[in-house]
């Protein structure tokens, strides 16, 4: 009896041994909710997979991921048992409209006027393969083609092919004066795209560009004019640690873009050109957004008065007008806080308080014209976003940016998307 009652002990401690010892495994991954989005590409940019180990911290990424996609505007699971510790797992999709339009419009108080029309497809394929383009008008008429597919060849490597042609008025600042040109700019780029993991991806490429500078007006004081080819060189690291939940933002991203640039002309010389980007967003109560960028630049310190950072109203100072200045080094800080201010199903309408303030430095100069007063823009101001919670990027938002530093100016800046 005795041995009876060791040989059952035993037993017993053997079969809880590898009881306890099974993995849970995923049974089947099924995907649910979606209409254009193929589940065959979800599975594939998945990292839970069919008979492997069942792991709540992967599925946590995997949602993250998802929410990231343009073509997703929610993404939750849901993990049923199946038999012999193996589980169904539910991966409920809620998709957004992804054939968008976009538009941007800004003024100053100069009577400054121009736009940017575009059409985006963000899931063509079912793939979340973005294509489209846009029309400018913005004293001349530009236009640009893009097709971004991150995915193309594989969970980790994709590809992006951009043709652009712009043209504008640029301010050229020369020591005497500041000249006006009819800038054209005419590019093919292609781009590599692999995706390291979770939070980390790469970027690298070529861009082969025309750049050409026609003087306006009468060339009194004999200025040049450049038609000048050049190839670009480029490489993009980003770090996202982004969460999305519809509207709000949480988390940190880096983005750090550097560029070498050959030329055919002296009066355009070779340059390096390195930027990066720190975005913080962090969630203030149950409606508010406390979002912030903060971008640091510098390039080759020629003396050049065709220098590559501009102090632009659409992309770095709200209110401050198109192109009002350039350098070879850039500071600018946007912070901004958002809140909800009604949200009924698909509607929000957004308000926002920002500061948007930069300082640059002059070509040829040194670091102090950092701290120089004149270098100096300080804008703060409000604006409102009107957002479609059902479809990406449906963002309407209208902001007035107001000067108060030397030589300031105001204005209205209208676009599709957050600013930043």
């Amino acid at each position: 009896m005795f041995k009876k009652k060791i040989l059952l002990l035993v037993f017993i401690s053997v079969y809880c041994s590898y009881s306890y010892g099974q993995e849970n495994i995923v049974h089947d991954l099924k995907i649910q909710g979606n209409k254009r989005l193929k589940a065959s590409f979800i599975k594939k940019i998945s990292n839970v997979r069919t008979g492997g180990k069942l792991d709540t911290l992967v599925i946590e990424q995997d949602m993250v991921r998802l929410k990231r996609l343009p073509s997703v505007s929610h993404a939750y699971y849901q993990v049923f048992p199946s038999e012999n510790n193996q589980y169904n797992v539910f991966y409920n999709i809620e998709e957004n409209f992804t054939l968008i339009p976009s538009l941007n419009v800004y003024t100053t108080d100069d009577d400054e006027f121009a736009y940017r029309l575009g059409l985006y497809e963000f899931n063509a394929l079912g793939r979340d393969i973005i294509f489209g383009g846009f029309y400018q008008k913005d004293i001349y008429s530009s236009y640009a083609i893009n097709l971004r597919a991150p995915y193309l060849f594989s969970n980790t490597l994709g590809l992006a092919i951009n043709h652009q042609d712009l043209t504008t008025q640029e301010p050229v600042f020369f020591a005497e004066e500041i000249a006006n040109y009819k800038y054209r700019n005419k590019s093919f780029e292609v781009l590599g795209l692999y995706e390291f993991n979770f939070k980390n991806r790469l970027e690298l490429g070529a861009n082969y560009f025309v750049e050409n500078y026609e003087f306006k007006g009468e060339n009194v004081n004999n200025r040049p004019e450049l038609n000048v080819h050049k190839w670009l060189i480029k490489g993009i690291y980003e770090f996202n640690n982004l969460n999305y939940y519809y509207q709000y933002i949480s988390g940190f991203r880096s983005q750090l873009n550097v560029q070498y640039v050959t030329s055919s002309n002296p009066m355009l010389p070779d340059f390096f050109i390195g930027w990066n980007d720190f975005f913080c967003f962090r969630r203030v109560g149950e409606k508010g957004n406390w979002a912030s960028r903060l971008r640091m630049g510098l390039s080759t310190n020629d003396g050049t008065p065709f220098a590559p950072f501009s102090v632009d109203n659409n992309v770095n100072i709200r209110g401050v007008g198109n192109t009002i200045d350039r350098g070879t080094g850039v500071i600018v800080v946007n912070t901004e806080y958002r809140h909800t201010l009604y949200e009924k199903d698909w509607f929000v309408l957004q308000g926002n308080a920002f500061i948007d303030s930069g300082t640059w430095r002059n070509p040829g100069g040194d670091f102090n014209d950092f701290t120089n007063v004149n270098n100096i823009k300080v804008y703060p101001g409000l604006g409102l976003r009107v957002i479609h919670k059902k479809i990406y990027n449906a963002i309407f938002r209208i902001d007035y940016g107001y000067g108060v530093t030397k030589n300031a100016t105001k204005g209205f800046v209208f676009g599709i998307g957050q600013y930043f």
